[in-house]
């Protein structure tokens, strides 16, 4: 097997030859809300009949997207997490040799599935020298110069956490369109921002612009799997005939209509992450740290040796993200935990530094 984009969360191969057991272990490598999952998820799972195939339509869950976003069921496609959606775009839009466009530093699938599918993969790069701000004029005359047929936005980023605003969003749409390309915006993100962040993106949509969301960040469902892609309804069926039948589980179908139902959980939780976000930043500073946050409550922090600090946390039983596989091998991001998880890995980092 080839080398596989590196993600966070606790890998129990990595453990295992580490003697480590991952109960005993924190997880701040994983951008989860940590007061999840929410309790109208366990009721509603408490009641589902598992012996039926799912619904491989996906038809409840869709009209419930749809209405969230005030469109047809046809402009939906529910997907086994946003992960598989991003793949089957690259399969079903893009042909060998064709050229994609990854805006970096960003999540690593992008680039993965576009080299899966034969493309050539170009990108354009943000730098911490300059508050990882996108360039407009620079990523237009990239897209005029090259022509991509997809560009990848992660919009809030993972892992830097900026979060392009919606005339950003719509002038890149409008490049792609004038060289006959598509923009792929990943809101994966977008429920966690503060409102100062969080305007949404109005609708009707330019019809080139495709949005990727996941409903397992926000309310900690990740082992669900579970995300959608909202698009018009002629690209959603093209993508569609690449998904095998039965992707979305019964389990995640019923979770999702569940959270779709639930008034509560993210005003309730979402203040309280923040509140855990910005206690962590503040301890991480007070260690002496540069820390960088923008709209997202996790954190990027420059270590000098991203590797050698995770490996030091995770043998004093903390996992943060090695940043080096997004090309910032300096530094490691932070996904805050509850207070008390916080607390002791400001404690376990103290003994780092000091």
């Amino acid at each position: 097997m080839g080398q596989r984009v590196v993600h966070g969360a606790l890998d129990h191969a990595e453990l295992a030859q580490l003697g480590l057991k991952p109960a005993a272990l924190l997880d701040f490598s994983s951008n989860l809300n940590p007061f999840g999952p929410p309790d109208s998820v366990r009721a509603a799972l408490a009641q589902l009949d598992l012996a039926p195939y799912p619904d491989r339509s996906c038809l409840a869950l869709r009209e419930a997207l749809a209405a969230q976003h005030s469109l047809a069921p046809a402009h939906i496609l529910p997907g086994n997490g946003a992960n598989e959606l991003i793949h089957l775009l690259a399969r079903a839009l893009l042909t060998p040799g064709e050229t994609a466009l990854v805006i970096e530093p960003t999540y690593g699938e992008y680039r993965e599935a576009c080299q899966l599918s034969g493309a050539r993969v170009i990108a354009w790069r943000a730098h911490a020298t300059d508050a990882f701000a996108l360039d407009l004029p620079a990523i237009s005359a990239l897209i005029a110069t090259e022509r991509p047929r997809l560009t990848w936005l992660c919009a809030p980023n993972n892992p830097t956490g900026t979060a392009p605003t919606p005339t950003e969003v719509y002038a890149l749409t409008e490049r792609c369109a004038a060289v006959g390309g598509l923009l792929v915006a990943d809101r994966a993100y977008a429920a966690f921002l503060r409102s100062a962040h969080a305007t949404p993106l109005e609708q009707p949509l330019p019809p080139n612009l495709l949005q990727l969301h996941s409903l397992t960040k926000s309310y900690a469902l990740a082992g669900l799997r579970l995300g959608y892609l909202v698009g018009t309804p002629e690209l959603v069926e093209r993508v569609a005939t690449f998904q095998p039948a039965w992707s979305v589980n019964s389990v995640a179908q019923a979770a999702g209509l569940a959270v779709l139902a639930d008034p509560d959980f993210l005003p309730t939780t979402l203040p309280r992450l923040w509140a855990a976000s910005d206690e962590l930043l503040a301890g991480l500073r007070a260690l002496g740290l540069t820390v960088w946050r923008e709209a997202l409550p996790f954190l990027l922090v420059h270590v000098g040796d991203a590797a050698a600090t995770r490996a030091a946390l995770l043998a004093r039983g903390c996992v943060v993200r090695d940043g080096t596989s997004f090309g910032l091998p300096a530094w490691v991001r932070v996904a805050p935990g509850r207070p008390e998880a916080n607390a002791r890995l400001l404690a376990m980092w103290r003994g780092l530094v000091h």
